[in-house]
This record gives C-alpha cells, structure tokens and sequence, in this order.
C-alpha cells in the first residue's frame, strides 16, 4: 500500500454507536485524520432492562452478590442510571464487594458512583472499607476473568447487552463461561440493548463512493458493528468485496483482538489490530502510523 504524506488528511470511517462517537472522532481530529462517523448500531437503556438491573440492586438481592463485572462502559452507565437514591443500598457485609471494570471504563466508577452504589452519605467509608475496584492489566473479558480469581462459588452480577436485529456474537456467552470454568456464579442481566440501526445505516460510506470520495481507513471497536455494516451493504446492492475494490488500500482496523476474532468471522480482513485496547488512543495511533508509514512506538 502506498503510505499517504504526513501533510494529507486521510478520511477514516467508524462506525461506533452515538455514546462513544464524540470521543473517538476527537481522537481522530487530534491525529489529523478526518472522521466519517456511519453509526451502525445503537446501545441505550430501555425501562425493560433498567427494571432488571434494579432488581438486583436491591438491598436483599446484592446482599446475595460478592461482584459486579462489567465488560463495557456502558454496562457501567446502565447500572448507575438504574441506582437507587435510597440511604444503605449495599447492606453491611464481612467482605469487600468488588466492581471489576476494563481500562478507562473504570473512570465512571467514580466518588459520585460510589456514594450512589453504598448509600453512604458523605462520609466516605464504603468507598474506604467496603468496595474494592479491579482494574485487569489486560483489557477484555477474559482480563477480567483473570482479575477475578477463583470464585469459590461466590456470585457475579454480569451486566451484558441484549442484542436486536443482529445475531449474539460469542463473546458474551465465552465471558460468562468462563466465570463459570473459575469457580464463579454469573448472574446475566440485560443491562442495555445494542440494536442495529437499520437498513440504511451503511449509506455514508455508500454515497462517498457514488459521489467520487475516498475513505482510506475504517474503525471497528465492536463485532457487532461489523455486522450491522455488512447487512446494510448487502440491503443497498453492496458487498464487503465491493468495498475492497473501491479502496484498494484501505486500512481495516479493530480495536483489540476480540473485535478483530469477531471482524475476521464474519469475512472482514483486518488490517490493524490494537496493541493497547484500554482506550480509544491505541486503535487511532495504530491507525495513524499505518497511513502515514511509520512505526508505532
């Protein structure tokens, strides 16, 4: 591929639902790269599973958990909009409850979320004594799992999202086994929904290439945004084939290698995977070196 001179400003496509687009396109414009956003899913809560996640944030019902893991930021957005404003939501306890969280996601579980989740005034001692918050090196499901240890057949609260109008990709099903496989007792909520956002949503990129323009990259950070774009390619007349033809060097890149398994399965070459997946910074560094033809370090 033909490396693009640093003075250009090569247009990269992403397709991230709306609550992450913000953040990712400002990462790109900090790297002089154009950002395309062509959203091919949405993930947002409804009162159906807001109602679930209260249930069990109930006094009774957490009592009866050791952890919560969350394996996306919006897992952790989801569980703080359904929390309860009432004093002593997490009751009394002998052992340090533990949130468990993926790299920069663990930024929300913040003061103001911990005071929400224990109920526990101002003065600070569930925050102190009470919650611990694991952070796992590696920043995926699985780093999770590592992070949780043995679970001596202890409980986990597993906010996880409910998919409409796109197949469950197997990471879900792959985390929550493996929680089991280490001694765990997952309990799955649907916590929010991840929804396709139609038969038009690839149109973007569709009509940048009818009307002559170019897309030299595209970002993946989920396999289900992959999904949702081949479903609309194949409803307007387009193909994955067809994409790779109209842009011969274009840069295929998956933020981590979960999004890249998911990527390759459903017949999308990746081309750059993300090294450092705790964060949005890594992908678009990855990115920006492989236009511009250097080395990332």
């Amino acid at each position: 591929m033909t490396t693009i001179p640093t003075t250009a400003s090569p247009a990269v496509a992403f397709t991230t639902p709306p609550n992450y687009a913000a953040r990712l396109s400002h990462f790109l414009a900090l790297k002089s790269l154009t950002p395309l956003w062509c959203p091919t899913i949405t993930t947002q809560t409804t009162p159906e599973t807001l109602s679930s996640l209260s249930l069990h944030l109930s006094p009774p019902s957490l009592s009866l958990l050791s952890a919560i893991a969350f394996p996306s930021r919006t897992a952790i957005s989801a569980l703080s909009a359904a929390l309860s404003s009432s004093t002593h939501l997490l009751p009394p306890r002998d052992d340090i409850f533990i949130l468990a969280a993926l790299g920069k996601d663990a930024e929300l579980l913040d003061r103001n979320f911990l005071l929400k989740f224990c109920g526990g005034g101002d003065d600070g001692n569930c925050i102190d004594s009470r919650v611990r918050i694991l952070v796992p090196e590696v920043a995926s499901p699985s780093g999770l799992v590592k992070a949780l240890g043995d679970g001596r057949g202890r409980k986990v609260l597993c906010p996880v999202p409910r998919v409409v109008g796109l197949e469950e990709p197997p990471v879900v099903p792959n985390f929550l086994g493996e929680l089991e496989a280490t001694g765990w007792v997952p309990i799955r909520v649907d916590a929010y929904e991840t929804r396709w956002l139609g038969p038009t949503c690839a149109e973007g990129i569709v009509r940048r290439s009818e009307e002559g323009g170019m897309v030299d990259a595209i970002v993946f950070t989920s396999s289900g945004e992959v999904e949702g774009l081949l479903k609309s390619l194949k409803e307007l007349g387009w193909d994955w084939k067809m994409v790779r033809r109209r842009w011969p060097g274009l840069v295929v890149a998956a933020h981590g290698p979960v999004t890249a398994e998911g990527a390759e399965r459903l017949g999308v070459d990746v081309d750059v995977v993300s090294g450092r997946f705790e964060s949005f910074h890594g992908v678009v560094d990855a990115v920006n070196s492989k236009l511009r033809g250097f080395e990332l370090r």
